[in-house]
């Protein structure tokens, strides 16, 4: 992995206004990607995972400070270059397969589309959309329409769509939610090939315990903001080493504690900290638990 980090979150926020409301989904993000690196974003519901993935995927434009991927600064971008920065360096692959996969077109003719967009020659896409066909397990179904297909096999076609035009990152939102264990295995699968052979960044949003617990890091999310950091360390055969879970401190300072700790310890507005010579302990308001 290259020094330089590949994707670069600082104070990141998206305030969207609804009616007279404004509903602050990010509330600074600080959040840093190495390049080939495959990482799994959980949280429960409402916590900024989607949002998080739509700015990053060009979908949608911060409110505030600072989100860059590779050379681009999505904070700056036109609609025109939005569109061209999806078409060129982000592949995306969502849970409900309708929106993956044109049901009309073959297997084949879905992957060859974003390169038919991009200008690709038509040769060459046939060739690449045959060869990304094989690597995802389905090169005898090159001819069949999505209704023809298994879930799992529409969301490995999607991934091969995905990676049609050789993005640099590919973002996958809760891949594996609509298909059973041995598919949702197949499809994992097939993203970590694609992570190794080609070293493209993959982001996984998931709910899914078995793929979280498969990947090298697993960043937590919980009102607006990164909370917690899981960081798996392997040997070179993949052998599992160590596995330790941190908490995220930003650049003020701020940290989430887990809620399960919070409620455990009884802590709610207040906490006490005493400064040791090799770490801070946090203590419950003593008074408060009084009242």
């Amino acid at each position: 992995m290259s020094a330089q980090p590949f994707i670069v979150c600082e104070n990141l926020v998206k305030i969207y206004k609804v009616a007279d409301l404004e509903v602050v989904a990010l509330q600074g993000i600080d959040l840093t990607i190495q390049s080939g690196e495959m990482l799994a974003l959980v949280g429960p519901s409402g916590s900024g995972k989607s949002t998080l993935m739509n700015i990053l995927g060009g979908l949608d434009t911060p409110t505030a400070g600072r989100a860059q991927v590779g050379e681009y600064n999505l904070l700056e971008m036109t609609r025109r270059e939005q569109v061209l920065y999806r078409r060129r360096v982000v592949g995306f692959v969502w849970q409900q397969t309708a929106r993956n996969l044109l049901p009309y077109l073959s297997a084949q003719e879905n992957v060859e589309l974003p390169m038919a967009l991009n200008g690709v020659p038509a040769r060459q896409r046939r060739q690449r959309a045959q060869q990304l066909l094989e690597q995802v397990g389905l090169s005898g179904r090159l001819r069949h329409r999505p209704d023809r297909l298994s879930g799992g096999e529409q969301q490995r076609v999607a991934i091969a769509v995905a990676m049609a035009n050789q993005p640099r990152l590919l973002l996958a939102d809760e891949p594996t939610g609509e298909v059973d264990s041995e598919a949702a295995e197949q499809i994992f699968n097939t993203f970590r090939a694609f992570n190794r052979e080609h070293g493209v960044t993959i982001i996984i949003v998931t709910h899914d315990i078995n793929v979280a617990s498969r990947v090298d890091r697993v960043v937590g999310m919980r009102d607006g903001r990164t909370s917690t950091e899981i960081l798996r360390r392997r040997t070179d055969n993949g052998q599992l080493v160590s596995a330790e879970e941190y908490v995220i401190v930003d650049r003020v300072g701020r940290l989430q504690l887990p809620q399960a700790y919070l409620e455990k310890l009884g802590i709610a507005e207040r906490a006490r900290l005493k400064l040791r010579d090799d770490h801070v302990g946090v203590y419950p308001d003593k008074q408060e638990q009084q009242v």
